[in-house]
């Protein structure tokens, strides 16, 4: 293949280009913001979750004290009658005195279970309660935070982006004045070789692949018409000669 000398120094130009953009689409990957914003966005799961099952768990609390309130007062209204029955002298048989004596003491001790019952779901309401605010406040302080997140991500992107269609317009100019020929095979190796298509030669050393040329190769190279497209004999990507190529 030839090409101008001129038209091979340029395609050196579309490489620094294209490695910017390769650093440019890292850095778009690489934002810290992406994690955050994972983190965050799954934090925020959890914590929806959380609220669904405390939020749940606080009805069922709420039934479950109503119904143990609702025994206490049944067995204290038990208990009322009972008194009223005994103090009323309503009662003459000591037999059937002593059995609602009896059924009293029974049902005072039914009403101090019933109540710690009522405590205890009472207790741990109070715990659920605390979890439920302070889940809901913690999802209110993640939304913030998302917010905050997500506006410093696209504003890096949008930043990202302004400088990657600056290097693209860039290197549309460029690629202008280089044969189609020349930049397909650039643009083919370019995928082959991890976005690198062409490299300088340096001081006898090929600048993609950083390996020193041996006599026989340089003297090849000094051989070649000054158009002749060359490749490096190890990487095989396409070779610049430059003025610091030490030939």
């Amino acid at each position: 293949m030839k090409a101008s000398p001129e038209a091979q120094l340029r395609l050196l130009e579309v490489t620094d280009i294209d490695a910017e953009l390769g650093r440019i689409a890292h850095k778009r990957r690489g934002l810290p913001e992406h994690a955050e914003i994972t983190r965050l966005t799954d934090r925020d799961l959890v914590l929806r979750d959380a609220i669904a099952a405390l939020t749940a768990q606080s009805s069922d609390l709420g039934r479950e004290q109503n119904k143990a309130e609702a025994d206490v007062e049944q067995v204290r209204t038990r208990i009322n009658r009972d008194r009223q029955r005994l103090d009323g002298g309503m009662i003459a048989s000591p037999k059937e005195l002593e059995n609602l004596q009896s059924e009293i003491q029974s049902l005072q001790r039914r009403q101090s279970d019933l109540e710690e019952i009522v405590l205890d779901v009472m207790e741990r309401r109070e715990t659920n309660q605390t979890a439920l605010d302070e889940s809901t406040a913690e999802r209110a302080s993640i939304e913030s935070e998302l917010h905050t997140a997500t506006a410093a991500r696209d504003a890096a992107l949008a930043e990202l982006d302004e400088q990657a269609a600056k290097a693209t317009a860039k290197r549309g100019q460029i690629a202008e004045s280089i044969a189609g020929e020349l930049l397909d095979l650039y643009d083919k190796l370019r995928v082959q070789h991890g976005g690198v298509g062409a490299a300088a030669l340096r001081q006898r050393r090929c600048q993609g692949c950083n390996l020193t040329l041996n006599t026989v190769d340089v003297n090849a190279i000094r051989a070649a018409a000054d158009d002749e497209v060359l490749r490096c004999e190890e990487c095989r990507r396409i070779l610049v000669r430059t003025t610091e190529s030490g030939l």
